[in-house]
C-alpha cells in the first residue's frame, strides 16, 4: 500500500510594510498651537495673531507641502510606499483654506467705516482693544501769504481763524491697544509733524506712525484768515469756518462743512457728504458724494460726479452746472431753491437758459424765466413759467403740463403719441386722434416758440399766474443725517 505524500502548508503571503504616518498634519497643528499658546500667555496679542494669519496662512500650506515632499523622497529611497494625506489631513487642509480666506477678507474689510457709522470708538471691545486718550498742543510761526496743507488719514479736521500770525494746533488722539504701555509707545511714534518749506506749511497727523494699529487724531487748527488751505482725510469730518483764501478739500468717508469763505472752494468727495454756505467765489464739487447742500454762493457752482442721495441748492448768484451719469443740467441763476434726488427734481425761481437732460424723474419747475429745454423719460414734467422764452420739452411715459401767464404771447407746436392734448387757450387748434394728437397756433399775437413732444402721455397747456420771488435770506432746511445703510441710488 502506497502512502499519500504529505505537502507542506503554503507559506503566508508577505505583506508590504505599512507606510509610516505623515508628520505634516501634526507639525502644522503644533505650529498653530504654539501661536495660540503665545496669545494666551500675552506674549503676542490676539489682533496681531489675526493680522499675521490673514497675511501668512498660505505658509502653513507651503510647510505642509514641503514635509510631504521630504517624506516622498525618503519613501523612494527606502523602497516603501509614501504616506498619503488621509481623511483627517484633507479636512485640515480644507479648514486652513476656508479659515484663511475668511481671515483675509475680514482683514481687508473696512471695519473703520462700520465703527464710525455705529459711533463706536473701540473702548473695552476685545477685537479692538481698549481706547486711550492723549492730547497735545503745537504752535508754529506762519509765513505771510503761505498755504497750509493738512493730511489726516483717520480723524477730524476743524479749521478756524487765529488771532495772530501763527499756526495753532490742538491734537485729540485716541489709540486702541491691549495695554497702556503699548498705547504710550504708539503715541510717541504718532506725534504730528509740522514742516515749513518756502510758502507751504505742511501738517501731517502721522497716524501711520504706529503701523497697522488703530490711531485716530482729531485736529483743531487755527490759522491766519488770509491763508489758503489744502486739507485731506480718509476717515473723519472736516469743518472750515472764516477764510479769505482758497480751500481745497479731499474727503473720504466723512462729512465736510464749509461756512464763510471768500476764496474758491474745491471739494473732492468719496462716500462723503458736504454742506456749503456763504461762499463769495466759485464752488466745485466732484467725485462720489452722498448728501450735498449748497446755499448763498456769489460765484458759479459746478457739480460733476455721482451723487448717491440728495442735492440741495439755494440762492446761487451765477451759473450752475450739474453733470452725473444720469442727469445733465445747467442754468444761469437760482434765487430760490432746487432739490434733486433719485426720483424727483423740484426747483423754484430759476433763471434760464435752463437745460436739463435726465430720466426716470418727476420734474417740477416753479417760477422759471427765459429759455427752457427739458428732455426726460419715465416721469412727469410740470413747468410754471414766469417770463416766457423759448420752451422745448421732450418726454416719454409721463405727462407734460405747462402753465403760462394768461396774457403771454407765444407760438405752439405740440405732438402727442398715444395721448391727448388739452389747452385753456382757445386760439390753439387741437386735433386729438386715436393714436396721435397735435396742436398748433399763435396766442396773443405770437411770441417765443413753444415745442412740446410726448410719447405715451398727455400734454396740457394751462393759464397760470406769476410765481412770486422768494423773500431774501431764508435758510434751507437742514440736510438730514446720513442713514446707517444708505440706499445706493444715482441722481
Amino acid at each position: 500500500m502506497v502512502s499519500a505524500t504529505q505537502m507542506p502548508p503554503p507559506a503566508p503571503p508577505v505583506r508590504p510594510p505599512r507606510p509610516p504616518r505623515s508628520l505634516a498634519g501634526p507639525v502644522v497643528l503644533i505650529v498653530i498651537g504654539i501661536f495660540f499658546l503665545l496669545g494666551n500667555l500675552r506674549v503676542l496679542y490676539w489682533h496681531d495673531l489675526g493680522r499675521w494669519f490673514a497675511h501668512y496662512w498660505p505658509v502653513l500650506l507651503i510647510l505642509w507641502g514641503i514635509i510631504k515632499l521630504i517624506e516622498y523622497q525618503q519613501a523612494n529611497r527606502s523602497g516603501t510606499r509614501p504616506a498619503g494625506i488621509g481623511a483627517g489631513g484633507v479636512l485640515l487642509v480644507i479648514f486652513l483654506v476656508v479659515a484663511g480666506l475668511i481671515a483675509t477678507q475680514a482683514y481687508n474689510f473696512n471695519w473703520d467705516e462700520i465703527r464710525n457709522q455705529m459711533h463706536i470708538e473701540g473702548a473695552d471691545m476685545p477685537w479692538w482693544g481698549h481706547t486711550y486718550d492723549y492730547n497735545a498742543d503745537l504752535q508754529q510761526s506762519f509765513p505771510p501769504g503761505a498755504t497750509l496743507r493738512v493730511t489726516n488719514t483717520r480723524g477730524a479736521i476743524n479749521l478756524t481763524t487765529s488771532n495772530d500770525n501763527r499756526l495753532h494746533v490742538t491734537v485729540h488722539k485716541r489709540i486702541n491697544s491691549e495695554n497702556q504701555q503699548d498705547a504710550e509707545k504708539w503715541d510717541k511714534s504718532t506725534q504730528p509733524q509740522i514742516n515749513v518749506t518756502g510758502q507751504t506749511v505742511t501738517l501731517n497727523a502721522n497716524n501711520k506712525g504706529a503701523g497697522d494699529h488703530w490711531v485716530s487724531s482729531d485736529l483743531d487748527i487755527a490759522v491766519p484768515r488770509k491763508a489758503s488751505v489744502v486739507l485731506s482725510t480718509s476717515h473723519g469730518d472736516i469743518s472750515i469756518m472764516g477764510r479769505d483764501g482758497n480751500a481745497d478739500v479731499t474727503s473720504q468717508n466723512g462729512d465736510v462743512s464749509v461756512t464763510d469763505l471768500t476764496g474758491n472752494l474745491n471739494l473732492n468727495l468719496e462716500h462723503s457728504s458736504a454742506r456749503v454756505s456763504q461762499v463769495s467765489s466759485d464752488v466745485k464739487i466732484q467725485g462720489r458724494a452722498n448728501d450735498v447742500s449748497i446755499e448763498d454762493v456769489k460765484g458759479t457752482v459746478h457739480l460733476d460726479g455721482d451723487f448717491m442721495e440728495s442735492v440741495k441748492l439755494s440762492r446761487i448768484a451765477k451759473p450752475v452746472s450739474f453733470k452725473s451719469t444720469r442727469t445733465d443740467m445747467d442754468f444761469s441763476q437760482l434765487s430760490g431753491y432746487l432739490n434733486l434726488d433719485s426720483g424727483d427734481l423740484e426747483a423754484t425761481s430759476v433763471t434760464g437758459p435752463f437745460r436739463l437732460r435726465t430720466r426716470s424723474k418727476d420734474i417740477m419747475l416753479n417760477g422759471i424765466s427765459n429759455e427752457v429745454h427739458v428732455e426726460n423719460q419715465n416721469g412727469a414734467v410740470e413747468v410754471h413759467v414766469n417770463k416766457l422764452g423759448g420752451l422745448d420739452i421732450k418726454n416719454s411715459k409721463g405727462d407734460i403740463r405747462v402753465f403760462v401767464p394768461a396774457k403771454s404771447g407765444f407760438q405752439l407746436e405740440a405732438q402727442a403719441h398715444d395721448g391727448e392734448i388739452q389747452s385753456d387757450f382757445s386760439d390753439l387748434k387741437i386735433n386729438n386722434g386715436d393714436n396721435h394728437s397735435s396742436a398748433n397756433g399763435s396766442v396773443n399775437g405770437g411770441g417765443p416758440h413753444m415745442t412740446l413732444e410726448n410719447e405715451h402721455g398727455t400734454i396740457e397747456i394751462r393759464k397760470g399766474t406769476v410765481v412770486p420771488a422768494p423773500p431774501p435770506g431764508p435758510k434751507m432746511p437742514k440736510v438730514p443725517g446720513i442713514p446707517e445703510t444708505p440706499e445706493p441710488t444715482e441722481n
